[in-house]
């Protein structure tokens, strides 16, 4: 069975990078081409003041972060950080550099530096809280997770009941983890993740009838469709009774998606676990 996290650590790893910017309003270079000090000469002159020439910056390092180019995006913050040592978003995103790297040690303690910087920072919360909850340490994620939801700053409440839904479910905190979810899909009933760690949920918790509609959702949107969905719905559909439904729903896995896990425990008839 696939972890009910897997979604939602892809909706993550998109909008964490997103994130880190905090206040300032900007976005991510989206150019094809390397990225050169040519780009900052050019998008911020000597004569500018420092918070514009940062942001450039933090747009390099974002860029370069969200390449998987780890060591030129932390070299682009120390950058920030020279310019202007308050940009919080700069000490957020080498958290996520760091923890990306595997030295978890330096991307706690960027984390909680960018916290001092800016205590009431949602984004650096929830990243921070997810962090823990990928290393088991849920307790202390939820209470982060419960900090961003009431900080003025959360500009993405949705986004965060999501994470803390899924931390939750992985805890084995299945109620809890429904209720999050819940709130996260009454705000963003569109968010695809959302969906599926709550069908997740939901199947975990023998409400087969509720994760089939939640999934059928998914499912009924093309570009949304993967193994992991169409594999939850034949396994909702075969606790449902629904023979049937769940052999085409495994031929549709087997000819998409040949070369999955999904595919494979299909395959093996492996509906139960």
């Amino acid at each position: 069975m696939t972890p009910p996290s897997a979604a939602c650590v892809r909706a993550l790893a998109a909008t964490a990078a997103l994130a880190v910017l905090g206040g300032c309003a900007t976005s991510v270079s989206t150019t094809s081409g390397p990225i050169t000090d040519a780009q900052v000469a050019r998008d911020a002159t000597p004569n500018e003041d420092a918070t514009r020439r940062a942001r450039v910056r933090m747009e390099l390092a974002l860029a370069y972060f969200g390449r998987g180019q780890y060591d030129v995006a932390l070299e682009e913050t120390q950058r920030v950080l020279a310019i202007d040592p308050s940009v919080g978003g700069a000490y957020n995103l080498q958290g996520l550099i760091y923890a990306s790297k595997g030295d978890d040690a330096q991307a706690e303690q960027n984390f909680r530096r960018a916290l001092q910087v800016n205590p009431r920072d949602a984004d650096t919360m929830q990243n921070l809280g997810w962090f823990y909850c990928q290393r088991k340490r849920h307790a202390e994620g939820d209470q982060l997770f419960q900090q961003a939801l009431a900080s003025p700053q959360n500009r993405d409440i949705a986004r965060t009941l999501l994470a803390q839904g899924v931390c939750r479910s992985m805890a084995g905190q299945l109620a809890e983890a429904e209720a999050a979810l819940t709130k996260s899909y009454e705000q963003d009933p569109g968010n695809a993740s959302t969906a599926i760690n709550l069908a997740e949920v939901l199947f975990k918790r023998g409400e087969y009838e509720r994760a089939r509609f939640y999934v059928r959702r998914v499912n009924n949107v093309p570009t949304m469709v993967s193994a992991q969905t169409l594999w939850l719905a034949a396994r909702i559909e075969h606790k449902l009774g629904n023979a049937g439904g769940a052999q085409d729903l495994g031929r549709q896995l087997r000819s998409r998606f040949a070369e999955s896990r999904e595919a494979a425990a299909f395959e093996r008839g492996q509906f139960n676990e």
